[in-house]
């Protein structure tokens, strides 16, 4: 859409102030050329060719497969060439340890020692590359500090390392592959095309969803009739998936979020609150509308993606709202992570060890900041509280009606994941606090507090609370359309979109991630 991304960030907001609270480092991530972002003209001419030749290659499946594997390539080389070597790096790497572990399982698909050592390498390699690429400064400034603390001056040298786009989403995919083999899951591992085609399929590979090679792999074997592409669904999730980032996000991005989160002193307690309200809309809007694009652009071309948000602002508990945010990540972080450390197996100690070990860890995976350890530290306490009150109400009434309650639970959980997403957006602890304790200020200005933000804030949340059998049955009337009006409607809306839609619209808040 013209207009949209002129002089679009380049660099990410990742930036650490000079203050006790926040180690002083600088990481960036490369956003190349932004014309490459879904919502622009330069990304539609490229999908077209992609969708044409796709369907049109689509029964000739290596000649496929390789059409997909350059379109991904063209998509990701865009944002800067270099990468791809980093790209075809973790693919080579990835494929060939999945075949060392493969064939170190026993002839049943039994582990062996070797198989669970080569997994222990695969899992190192990759948490390496992603560690030198976004987390060596944060690390080695963070011990500069301590070692300033204490009296020893010492002033290494920073290598202001740009962090490639989109890494933490493909080495989790990759990490996921090799240990699945190992596993034992698979009674083959997959040949080098059909991996490289998983690792770097466009639609995922630069913000999730954190697709499994299980999920994704049976389908480049399947031959499905373009004349039965759910095109409907696909145009649903397109045009909702920009209505979200083009517009909500957008707005309130620029009309109260940005300017208060980067001068909180100047704003009084309504506009902060109105700001932190705003900015968990905002992040969702954001977030989960590259999702809904993401999973239309892959069903038009025959590709099913799991799903990755489900309303997670109705949750009446932290667990749930995990449960349906970020699904994907959610999902990983259990079954790689929280389950290998023993789950909810052993002491309750333990659980909760684990609970808000997993927490922490998926706040790094964030990024190399404080406010997201902060960010992970909350919603871990928080997890392991419910846990522990929950074991000890159980069975107990407080004696209030039903709804009551249940109003209770969800503005406590909402007001928790608020809270913990002004770490995550603040730049620094110190600059999360500052605005926290604009709260309890006594003037400040409300300039971007109007009628207009109050309705789109309650309006954002209140859809989320409608049931989902009736967007469903919106999809199912709409596929009943004719392909032209199915595509003349989309058109339409797109132009809607862009109309409404401010100047400069920024990248997505999860590619810098």
């Amino acid at each position: 859409m013209p207009g949209k991304f002129k002089g679009a960030a380049v660099v990410s907001t990742l930036a650490f102030r000079d203050d006790p609270a926040a180690v002083s480092v600088r990481y960036s991530v490369h956003q190349g050329n932004p014309s490459m972002l879904f919502p622009t003209v330069d990304f539609a001419v490229f999908f077209l060719v992609v969708f044409t030749g796709s369907w049109l290659l689509r029964p000739h499946k290596i000649a496929w497969r390789w059409f997909i594997l350059a379109a991904s390539c063209v998509f990701y080389g865009w944002w800067d060439w270099n990468y791809l070597m980093l790209l075809f790096l973790s693919i080579g790497i990835n494929w060939f340890l999945g075949l060392a572990v493969f064939r170190a399982l026993t002839p049943e698909g039994e582990r062996t020692n070797a198989s669970r050592w080569l997994v222990r390498i695969a899992v190192v390699v990759n948490l390496g590359i992603l560690g030198y690429f976004k987390y060596f400064d944060f690390f080695i400034s963070t011990i500069t500090e301590k070692m300033r603390s204490i009296g020893i001056s010492v002033d290494p040298p920073l290598l202001n390392i740009i962090l490639p786009i989109g890494i933490s989403f493909f080495t989790f995919q990759a990490i996921s592959y090799v240990i699945d083999i190992g596993r034992g899951q698979w009674r083959r591992p997959l040949n080098i095309l059909d991996f490289a085609v998983y690792l770097s399929f466009f639609a995922h590979l630069v913000a999730g969803p954190i697709v499994r090679a299980s999920e994704f792999a049976p389908q480049l074997d399947e031959e499905p009739d373009p004349r039965y592409v759910r095109s409907g669904e696909a145009f649903m999730l397109i045009f909702r998936g920009m209505f979200k980032k083009v517009v909500i996000s957008s707005f309130l991005a620029t009309q109260i979020v940005d300017p208060v989160f980067a001068n909180p002193d100047a704003f009084g307690p309504l506009a902060v609150l109105m700001a932190i309200y705003a900015y968990a809309i905002q992040i969702y809007a954001d977030f989960s509308g590259y999702t809904d694009i993401a999973i239309g652009i892959a069903l038009l071309l025959g590709i099913r993606f799991p799903q990755n948000f489900d309303s997670p602002y109705i949750a009446l508990t932290l667990q749930d709202f995990w449960n349906r945010w970020h699904m994907t990540l959610s999902r990983w972080l259990r079954d790689y992570l929280y389950i290998p450390l023993g789950g909810n197996r052993g002491s309750k100690a333990m659980m909760y060890r684990n609970l808000f070990l997993v927490m922490i860890i998926g706040g790094l995976w964030h990024g190399a900041n404080w406010t997201f350890v902060v960010w992970g530290a909350i919603h871990g306490s928080y997890l392991v509280a419910e846990r522990i009150v929950r074991g000890k109400w159980k069975g107990h009434e407080l004696g209030l009606p039903p709804l009551l309650v249940k109003a209770m639970q969800w503005f406590l959980v909402f007001n928790v994941v608020c809270l913990a997403w002004v770490f995550f957006r603040a730049q620094s602890i110190d600059g999360a606090f500052s605005l926290l304790g604009r709260l309890f200020a006594s003037s400040g200005s409300t300039a971007g507090v109007s009628l207009l933000l109050l309705v789109v804030i309650v309006a954002s949340i209140a859809s989320q609370f409608v049931p989902p059998r009736i967007p469903q049955k919106a999809e199912v009337w709409f596929a009943t359309w004719a392909p032209a009006l199915q595509i003349a409607a989309l058109a339409g809306g797109l132009v809607l979109v862009d109309a409404l839609g401010p100047e400069g619209i920024a990248p997505f808040i999860y590619f810098q991630f």
